[in-house]
């Protein structure tokens, strides 16, 4: 096994025991044309004779931790066989007609948003593969989490931590599958996004789950940053919940409560009171 599949590897296993995660962090590739598969990878209409969303891919990625490529024959969803660059966008598409007027109200509103989603060029890519981080035996472009909103705050925290980097996104409801890969991949920032309504019917995603994205290239810095707040005594299973009036501050909280004249906890661990 290459070294760096191994440093992968770890990643992914510190990654579900440090923040709980119930799933799986996915590892994902855009294969070119002619690029080998690894051994064990799923084909699901060569394998299994079935179709498939890409959301589903996702599911038995994260969750039964199966490595999953799909070429254009595998999908059964239209939207990434537009966005990944494997089909032609029909006029409709690019008219809006998909939205209109279900999902906007709007006919030339639909079809601004249709030509704005994220795309990749036409056939640039052949397939996309992807599998559980903690097994990954290919070279990712990208790291996908599904996490609670408390989980995605501790990452938000720990990607923070080398140089204040903050995570900006543009929502979008519809097309959770384009949204959590193709923004990542072109820019590599990350990203947050929303499971759509297909990802929450299709791939039986949770209602606490959302999205997290990492280009590879910034997954050292996430890493670091969660073994800095594990080391510190400020790890995910730290964070609890408690509603407690009066609680112990952190000596700045002090300093900065003294110097506007408010009351301020006298020492650690004890209270104004």
């Amino acid at each position: 096994m290459k070294e760096e599949h191994e440093r992968l590897r770890r990643y992914g296993e510190d990654l579900e025991n440090l923040l709980l995660l119930k799933s799986s962090p996915i590892a994902l590739r855009l294969l070119k044309k002619g690029e080998a598969l690894p051994e064990g990878t799923l084909r699901p209409k060569r394998d299994r004779g079935e179709h498939i969303a890409l959301c589903q891919a996702f599911a038995l990625a994260r969750r039964d931790r199966v490595r999953v490529a799909m070429f254009k024959e595998d999908h059964w969803c239209f939207e990434p066989l537009i966005t990944y660059g494997l089909a032609e966008p029909p006029e409709a598409f690019l008219d809006g007609l998909t939205s209109y007027p279900f999902f906007i109200s709007e006919k030339e509103a639909a079809a601004k948003r249709a030509k704005e989603i994220p795309r990749l060029p036409l056939g640039a890519y052949e397939a996309i593969l992807m599998g559980p981080l903690r097994e990954v035996n290919f070279d990712p472009y990208i790291v996908v989490i599904y996490c609670t909103p408390s989980q995605l705050r501790h990452l938000l925290l720990a990607i923070r931590y080398k140089d204040g980097y903050l995570v900006t996104c543009r929502f979008d409801p519809i097309g959770s599958c384009t949204h959590a890969v193709i923004p990542s991949f072109l820019t590599k920032e990350c990203a947050i996004s929303v499971p759509d309504p297909g990802d929450f019917e299709r791939a039986c995603t949770a209602d606490e789950e959302i999205i997290f994205t990492v280009p590879v290239e910034r997954l050292d810095d996430l890493m670091s940053g969660l073994s800095h707040f594990e080391r510190s005594g400020r790890g995910y299973r730290r964070f609890t919940h408690l509603m407690r009036p009066d609680f112990p501050q952190p000596p700045f909280y002090r300093e900065f409560f003294r110097a506007w004249g408010l009351d301020e906890a006298k020492e650690e661990g004890s209270s104004s009171r």
